[in-house]
């Protein structure tokens, strides 16, 4: 596949911004987007409500209307969130925006422009934070095929995209379920609306197993040594086996007071103070950084009760509250102890944990679906775009999405 620069394909278009002391310069009927305005978005399309400015704003500053399926790139802080105008806009001076010509399918330019992302990065310049100057933007050489190839390889990769998300939105879905069945079930625990008894959580950890931090420095990475948890460990309400690091067995066993079994509930209480999961069995013996909390509750509490009382917004208020540090946020283990905990009957807290283990094993397999599909779009986005003819996006892959 040949390349061509961007300057090729259509009109690059810089942003800028009103006045942001004169009033009349804003909240009038033309939509003015932002990068901050694409930072979590998803798709293809921008369907948001970014901030307006008047008709007087747009007269007074350089910006400029684009019409709707121009392909924006933001080009500062950060480089590389990408999506085409459904509607349109006009733009601060974080981006470089492509108006493609007929050379052009603006699906294909978008698709191409995620691709180019990392070499485009690469090229960014400047002090306190990288750019790509709009000089530097229009010499970015895009593979190039003419417009009924373009289309073609453009609807694969929507349909790839399609599937990605649709499996990314059913996961977010269950792990929404969760604290929904949770509040049905308890309410708040901060209101207690059932009036259940609350104590304090550390009356509720085995007396022997008491609320314990772990190993301060564990030391480089031993294959064969004793496996131990950090905080970095913990993503989504589950340990990820597979960063888990090793730590000499002497190490570890200076550090008894923090040694695991499974079902132990951890909570991190330093960095990202609040992240929990469930000790699984795999880790039975594994051990814990001086970063995260060891929470064995007493046979009246079901840990997975627990971590879903923690994880909910009242508690993870409550415990943002209780954070202090300049560098480094944490929470006392004195206040983690003392945190008002809730105890519903023991049959209704197994009933929640048996909904738990249902969900998760559901989650189990979302995930790998997701993973799946994130190797499927990749795929097909390199061997469309990575130097491949412009035929590479057929075969056994774009079977798999049609």
């Amino acid at each position: 596949m040949q390349t061509v620069p961007l300057s090729e394909l259509g009109e690059i278009v810089s942003g800028s911004t009103p006045k942001t002391g004169v009033p009349q310069f804003w909240d009038g009927d033309i939509p003015w987007i932002t990068p901050a305005d694409l930072s979590n978005h998803e798709g293809i399309y921008f369907y948001g409500t970014p901030k307006r400015i008047s008709k007087a704003g747009f007269d007074s500053c350089s910006t400029a209307m684009l019409p709707a399926g121009s392909i924006l790139f933001s080009s500062r802080a950060p480089i590389g969130h990408c999506a085409l105008t459904a509607y349109p806009a006009c733009t601060n001076q974080g981006f470089k925006t492509i108006v493609p010509n007929k050379r052009l399918d603006p699906v294909y330019g978008y698709f191409a422009l995620k691709f180019l992302t990392p070499t485009i990065v690469a090229l960014g310049r400047g002090a306190t934070f990288a750019e790509i100057n709009k000089e530097l933007f229009e010499s970015v050489q895009v593979p190039y095929c003419d417009l009924p190839e373009q289309r073609r390889i453009a609807g694969r990769l929507e349909q790839a995209n399609r599937l990605l998300r649709t499996r990314r939105y059913a996961l977010e879905l269950t792990g929404a379920f969760l604290p929904a069945a949770f509040l049905i079930l308890f309410g708040d625990p901060i209101a207690n609306p059932h009036g259940f008894r609350v104590e304090a959580l550390e009356d509720l950890i085995q007396p022997t197993r008491p609320i314990s931090y772990g190993i301060l420095m564990p030391g480089p990475d031993v294959p064969t040594g004793v496996p131990y948890i950090r905080v970095t460990d913990i993503q989504d309400g589950q340990v990820v086996t597979a960063l888990v690091r090793r730590t000499t067995r002497e190490i570890d066993q200076a550090y008894k007071r923090s040694k695991l079994k499974a079902g132990d509930l951890l909570l991190s209480i330093r960095g990202h103070v609040g992240r929990m999961a469930i000790v699984p069995a795999c880790l039975d013996g594994a051990n814990i950084t001086q970063d995260t909390a060891r929470l064995a509750t007493v046979d009246t509490l079901e840990p997975h009760y627990l971590m879903a009382c923690l994880a909910s917004r009242g508690m993870q208020h409550r415990m943002v509250g209780l954070t202090r540090g300049a560098a480094v946020q944490g929470i006392n283990l004195g206040d983690v102890k003392e945190l008002p905990i809730p105890v519903p009957p023991l049959p209704l807290q197994q009933k929640f944990a048996a909904l738990v283990e249902r969900v998760e094993r559901l989650r189990i397999v979302q995930r790998e679906s997701l993973r799946l599909a994130e190797h499927l779009f990749a795929s097909l986005l390199h061997r469309a775009f990575g130097g491949c003819t412009a035929h590479a996006a057929d075969g056994p892959l774009q079977r798999r999405v049609s």
